[in-house]
């Protein structure tokens, strides 16, 4: 197998960076970009810590990163696992990473900086729903913005209903956690509850 070890021999094969590839980041909120940020309901943030990488989803209503001003987008941390491994990575690295996705579009909005945790009652608030507060709020300071060009999801077909996958044709969460437990979790009983226990956490 043969490896990549140097910069110079990356560069060999890629060659150089052309303009429609850099002349698009922006170290702010563009109004184009802004519109984009709107109209997504689902981001992936990656952070980074001692423990290694973590790339988390986040899905909301479409605009629920909201855009306080040019350089700063806050978004509601909504009910989930508990884990919190990207909120312990965020406390002890700020660097952080969001993917947007909007549907039916190809094209993705990267957006790379750094993040910090708030617990200000007044921003919770602001996060209100269905009369449920977040716990916490991540505040990001933006330090390059830029849209992902659509070739990844043309070719992934993504938003094509014809290329849903049946979900009886994978496993469910129940089967992998009665497998991965020896069945100490019983995974019919965690699957046919977790809809209503979905619906009455979700926010």
């Amino acid at each position: 197998m043969s490896i990549i070890s140097t910069i110079e021999q990356l560069e060999a094969i890629y060659g150089e960076t052309g303009l429609t590839s850099t002349a698009k980041v922006a170290d702010r909120v563009t109004p184009h970009y802004r519109v984009m940020i709107e109209k997504s309901p689902f981001v992936a943030l990656a952070t980074s810590g001692p423990e290694g990488l973590d790339c988390s989803p986040r899905g909301d209503l479409p605009g629920f990163v909201r855009i306080h001003d040019d350089k700063t987008l806050m978004m509601p941390d909504r009910r989930g696992n508990n884990r919190v491994d990207s909120l312990r990575n965020i406390v002890r690295d700020p660097r952080i990473g969001l993917l947007f996705l909007i549907p039916g579009s190809g094209n993705t909005l990267r957006v790379n900086g750094r993040g910090q945790l708030s617990t200000d009652a007044e921003l919770l608030e602001s996060f209100r729903m269905e009369g449920k507060l977040p716990r916490t709020a991540l505040v990001m300071t933006i330090d390059e913005i830029y849209f992902q060009c659509a070739r990844a999801i043309v070719r992934a077909d993504l938003w094509n209903p014809d290329k849903r996958v049946d979900c009886q044709e994978i496993p469910s969460p129940g089967q992998i956690l009665a497998a991965m437990t020896a069945n100490a979790v019983d995974g019919d009983e965690y699957d046919r509850e977790w809809p209503e226990r979905a619906r009455k956490s979700m926010w």
